[in-house]
């Protein structure tokens, strides 16, 4: 642990190998700047395209300058000794309270980092292993919350080999289902990288050869008319709901454009919902949170059709953006918790989540003499 007992400090994880590396570098610049001060010493941890591991300090301020400049350094997974450990042979480590992943997408958001923060003991903020997992995956997402009867847009599931090998039988199929049209879009990315709106056969081809080069399975999904609302849950074993907010993109659709190249999207907080509809939301928002097993923060989005008003769960972050434009903060600043309260409560979720973890037991007892019996 720090020995600084006034500070804890907060090793901010941004970057990786994944699509939605840029979008990540803005939301972790947005934590550290909503850190106080007094309270945490910010610890910029980069992860190139490449997949090194850099740590920040003293010329390096800027998180580009990080990943530029900053000491190369890797994740020991040693519980009894977690610390970033330099790799230039100089010795010396860096130990850590707590971590902030701020890294969007796969090898950050999909269970990957939560598994080696795991080993190594550290708490951090955010959904563990499994969940982190299962939102990621919008296919395993889709079918645990019919499990927990939260409708979803119908969707078929396309596996890349399938696609690759079966191309006219895959096409079939999915004009079987759907009429156009349709979306598709890989089903383990999120900020709308490898997405496309499909109006006609001769798209569906070329929008299947995009969504397969960022994952190995595909959704391809019913396309509704109907408003984009999200709400923000924060809580561990009693996650709350935050009010909900509206999406009004200037685009045909929300792609990744729209959300962070270009201006012209209206965010609506709050959205214009009767009470009724509010609470429906809501409680669909931390059933789903429950039924997914996330902890920590979540931002679910829903669709509303704009025909007949049917409530569709559309899919579920556990690392939401946090840049100066994303709805995660934005919405629970409209419900009463300010950016620099809302960092606080994250990371005290992730200390109370680590110290539940900590009551379980990994080992048995046995019996003195039982050992020699068991080697045998």
């Amino acid at each position: 642990m720090n020995t600084d007992k006034k500070r804890l400090r907060v090793g901010v994880l941004f970057g990786g190998r994944s699509g939605e590396h840029e979008v990540s570098l803005a939301s972790a610049a947005s934590v550290i700047r909503g850190m106080d001060p007094d309270k945490y010493e910010a610890v910029p941890i980069g992860i190139t395209k490449e997949g090194h591991w850099l740590v920040g300090g003293g010329a390096q301020k800027m998180l580009p300058e990080v990943l530029k400049g900053g000491q190369r350094v890797m994740m020991t997974a040693d519980p009894t000794d977690a610390a970033l450990v330099r790799l230039d042979g100089s010795g010396g480590g860096q130990r850590l309270d707590v971590v902030f992943p701020v890294m969007h997408g796969t090898f950050g958001e999909d269970g990957t980092i939560q598994g080696l923060l795991d080993l190594a003991g550290l708490p951090f903020v955010g959904a563990g292993v499994l969940g982190s997992a299962i939102g990621m995956d919008k296919d395993v997402a889709k079918r645990l919350l019919q499990v927990a009867r939260i409708p979803v847009v119908p969707w078929i599931t396309v596996h890349r080999a399938e696609w690759e090998k079966e191309p006219k039988e895959i096409q079939r199929s999915i004009e079987r289902k759907f009429k156009y049209p349709v979306f598709v879009k890989p089903a383990t990315l999120g900020s709308s990288v490898g997405m496309t709106k499909v109006h006609s056969r001769e798209e569906l081809g070329p929008a299947l050869d995009l969504a397969s080069e960022f994952a190995m399975k595909i959704l391809v999904e019913r396309a509704v008319v109907a408003r984009e609302i999200e709400v923000s849950v924060l809580g561990n074993s009693e996650p709350a709901a935050s009010i909900p907010g509206e999406i009004v993109p200037h685009r045909e659709f929300y792609d990744y454009a729209a959300k962070y190249l270009e201006e012209g999207t209206q965010l609506l907080i709050p959205a214009k919902l009767k009470n009724a509809q509010v609470k429906k939301i809501q409680a669909m928002a931390v059933a789903a949170f429950r039924a997914l097993e996330l902890s920590g923060m979540a931002r679910v989005d829903f669709f509303v059709e704009k025909k007949g008003g049917k409530i569709f769960l559309n899919e579920v972050n556990t690392i939401p953006g946090f840049t100066s434009i994303s709805m995660y903060p934005k919405l629970w600043e409209a419900s009463g918790i300010p950016f620099r309260e809302l960092i606080d409560k994250l990371i005290g979720l992730a200390l109370e989540q680590h110290a539940e973890k900590a009551r379980t037991k990994y080992q048995i007892e046995l019996p003195e003499g039982a050992g020699g019996a068991l080697e045998g």
